[in-house]
């Protein structure tokens, strides 16, 4: 598993600024997708929203963190009803720190963006990491999996 921490830095997002060192939860779902309202990032953020409560009964905060603007993020919360935070990393200061940046195959050209990764973190550690990740079920997944880990 990589050494990754949490950044004592302030982000921008859908309900103002963000500090991940200074949340009040004991576990925290932190996953990165490359744009908003797109097909398969629609289908992960509806995911994680319609299990908020889920993951809240288990003391653990959602984020989500693509490299668009907040204006653009609250937008898409709106439009799909979105029920978690989503963070912009314009500068890409969380993507480059969860080295989430890679070069991808779009329509036949190199291209870097984001690939689809999620993280989760007990008290601050990093317990878990998925990288490639397909949306379709992830949130789900993502759940059984903090199910699995809070009863270890």
């Amino acid at each position: 598993m990589s050494e990754i921490s949490l950044i004592d830095q302030n982000f921008p997002a859908t309900t103002g600024e963000i500090n991940l060192t200074k949340l009040d939860t004991e576990w925290l779902v932190i996953y990165f997708y490359p744009k908003d309202s797109t097909p398969g990032c629609t289908t992960q953020a509806v995911g994680f929203s319609c299990l908020k409560d889920q993951f809240e009964a288990l003391n653990t905060t959602v984020l989500g963190v693509s490299r668009d603007s907040v204006k653009a993020h609250q937008n898409f919360t709106e439009k799909q009803n979105l029920s978690i935070n989503l963070i912009s990393d314009k500068e890409e200061v969380l993507c480059h720190h969860f080295d989430v940046i890679k070069e991808k195959n779009m329509y036949g050209k190199q291209v870097m963006g984001v690939e689809r990764s999620t993280f989760i973190f007990h008290n601050g550690q990093l317990v878990k990491e998925y990288r490639k990740v397909k949306a379709a079920g992830h949130a789900e997944q993502v759940l059984e999996d903090l199910k699995a880990l809070q009863a270890a």
